[in-house]
């Protein structure tokens, strides 16, 4: 099923501003690694996209890489608008599972490292999320890891995008998408069908380009807040 719509210009349902954000205690490293050791009872929101159709899944994983600053932050990728699915999309770094990968933590730092050169020895895996289905047909595993980051690494952490795959890198606080007030619902109508999805739309302090953070990633992310959250 291929998808033409704008997201930005979506219905927009609503905020989930009742829902209060994460405390920020809950986001130190100490407390993040402690989450993922002694994994709390929860439930997803989401875990399958409504207008899943796919007959044969492909397994994938991504990586959720939470850079450890003086405030932790998220990395995320602009993708390449020539991709044959999800041109232009905001998206962790991650890709399909290759038949020689053991596991879906090494599938999801192999494509970290292919995509934006993120050393793998860089990366400690905290653990792993509930797998998230896409309607394009790939079930997802994300991999969530800390990436620690000395006051003298700033901005990319000397990353380097892979130009048929990533346009930009670039890193959202933590606060802001563990906080539900930015966690806009919205739906448009395709034939036969109404679909709802997350966006977490962000602007940096004095920048002019908004990301649109939606569809999977987003959803992704809402599930990282219920887990935290929990």
């Amino acid at each position: 099923m291929a998808l033409s719509i704008d997201p930005r210009v979506s219905e927009l349902l609503g905020h989930d501003a009742h829902l209060p954000a994460l405390d920020p205690a809950r986001l130190s490293r100490a407390s993040l690694i402690q989450r993922f050791q002694q994994p709390p009872i929860w439930q997803p929101d989401v875990e399958v996209e409504r207008w899943y159709r796919a007959p044969n899944p492909v397994a994938a994983s991504v990586l959720v890489p939470l850079v450890m600053r003086d405030q932790p932050t998220v990395l995320l990728t602009q993708r390449t608008s020539h991709l044959s699915k999800h041109a232009g999309q905001i998206s962790f770094p991650g890709g399909r599972s290759e038949s020689s990968d053991p596991d879906a933590v090494y599938t999801a730092l192999r494509e970290a490292h292919e995509e934006v050169g993120l050393d793998p020895a860089r990366v400690n895996v905290l653990g792993t999320m509930p797998t998230y289905t896409t309607g394009t047909g790939f079930v997802v595993t994300p991999v969530v890891g800390l990436i620690e980051a000395s006051p003298e690494e700033i901005q990319r952490l000397h990353l380097q995008a892979d130009p048929s795959e990533v346009d930009e890198i670039f890193e959202v606080p933590l606060h802001f998408l563990m906080s539900p007030q930015h966690h806009q619902r919205r739906a448009f109508d395709v034939p036969g069908s109404r679909i709802e999805f997350f966006s977490m739309p962000w602007t940096a302090q004095g920048g002019d380009k908004e990301y649109f953070i939606w569809g999977a990633t987003a959803a992704m992310l809402r599930n990282l807040y219920r887990f935290l959250s929990a």
